[in-house]
């Protein structure tokens, strides 16, 4: 049984979920819109680039979470679930996933979107394991701080071999999808790698390797 790894934003979806909940927050008047809109782009450029600092980044978008009890961030989440990642799941996403269960394989997401975000994502495409950033809980409610390594760059590489050694699974006849350079680290790691509607640096260094690349839009 081999393990199919799966990014989410702009890979399983056909836009950033973790963008998107920030736009939320804007449009339901929860945050300050014009700093919390300004800021949400700037760390969206950031990560475009590669140039994120994923430390400062979770410090701004873990701390809306920690302003409100867990009941009314589910409410809300539910309402976003339904305005914004509706409209972006994609078909042929869910054919993708559908192949890998089909033969066999474990599927796992594997996201820096933070857990809060992803995990009904996940389950609304019916993927059972999700490595993703930790909020961090005290007392049943976010803190606003990050739980352990946050799952981005090389750090997915250590979230996914802690759940490796936790799980007894390994990377053998390993696929790995994702949209973003950021990814690299972990791509290089896996048997079949494979470039999802990937950005410039991520395309150029598939075609150098002889990567697949496709698209799911």
């Amino acid at each position: 049984m081999s393990l199919a790894l799966f990014d989410l934003d702009n890979t399983l979806l056909g836009g950033d979920s973790d963008y998107l909940w920030g736009r939320f927050l804007v449009e339901q008047g929860l945050v300050d819109g014009a700093y919390y809109e300004r800021e949400n782009r700037r760390y969206y450029e950031e990560y475009q680039a590669g140039t994120l600092d994923i430390h400062e980044f979770l410090r701004f978008s873990l701390k809306p979470l920690a302003a409100h009890d867990m009941a009314t961030l589910q409410q809300w989440h539910r309402q976003f679930m339904t305005e914004k990642i509706a409209p972006i799941m994609l078909p042929k996403a869910a054919a993708l996933l559908e192949r890998h269960r089909a033969t066999g394989d474990d599927l796992v997401i594997i996201t820096a979107t933070n857990s809060f975000v992803t995990a009904p994502i996940a389950a609304a495409l019916g993927v059972d394991h999700l490595l993703a950033t930790e909020a961090a809980l005290v007392n049943g409610r976010y803190s606003g701080e990050v739980a352990g390594t946050p799952c981005f760059q090389q750090g997915k590489v250590v979230r996914l071999n802690a759940w490796l050694a936790q799980s007894g699974h390994n990377l053998a006849e390993s696929w790995f999808y994702s949209d973003s350079h950021n990814d690299l680290p972990l791509l290089e790691l896996v048997t079949h790698p494979v470039a999802v509607d990937a950005d410039e640096t991520l395309s150029a260094h598939a075609e150098a390797k002889g990567w697949p690349l496709i698209s799911l839009r």
